[in-house]
């Protein structure tokens, strides 16, 4: 039998304090524990460390009063969503789509983006700047810029 796997979104609760509770004494359990799982009937399966992490920060992010979503990563994405997600503006993100920098698919009229295209984009956005952060911090080392603005002229 094959499992749909469909995008889902959960609320946090509207008393978090059960939660809360399950949160403290999930952070508690050391990196190297192995997590089991208890069915009703008693049986145990042990719970894979990427699972364990996965349901420890859901746990965390709604004891917080986030919301999560658990979303395959071939979920298609409207460009809105997309959009929200990147924290730009739906129009920043159509640009980004039409000047290749994302992929996209056209579904009638309307654009579509696969989730893991988006969070790919992210994360290679993410590293270019922190590159380039890097190397700006390296060429003010080497030109010395941090020694001649540690005391700044008056200007008055």
């Amino acid at each position: 039998m094959v499992a749909v796997i469909r995008e889902r979104t959960v609320l946090p609760p509207a008393d978090g304090a059960d939660l809360a509770r399950f949160a403290r004494g999930l952070a508690r359990v050391p990196e190297s524990a192995h997590a089991r799982l208890v069915g009703p009937d008693g049986s145990e399966l042990l719970v894979p460390q990427e699972i364990y992490e996965v349901l420890r920060d859901a746990v965390t992010a709604l004891s917080q009063g986030l919301a999560i979503t658990i979303a395959p990563h071939n979920t298609l994405l409207t460009t809105q969503e997309a959009a929200d997600l990147l924290n730009i503006s739906r129009p920043t993100l159509v640009r980004l789509l039409t000047d290749g920098e994302i992929a996209y698919t056209m579904r009638g009229r309307h654009r579509r983006v696969l989730l893991h295209d988006v969070l790919d984009y992210r994360d290679r956005s993410r590293r270019d700047r922190r590159e380039a952060l890097d190397q700006m911090a390296a060429d003010a080392e080497k030109d010395d810029l941090y020694n001649l603005t540690a005391t700044p002229k008056s200007t008055r």
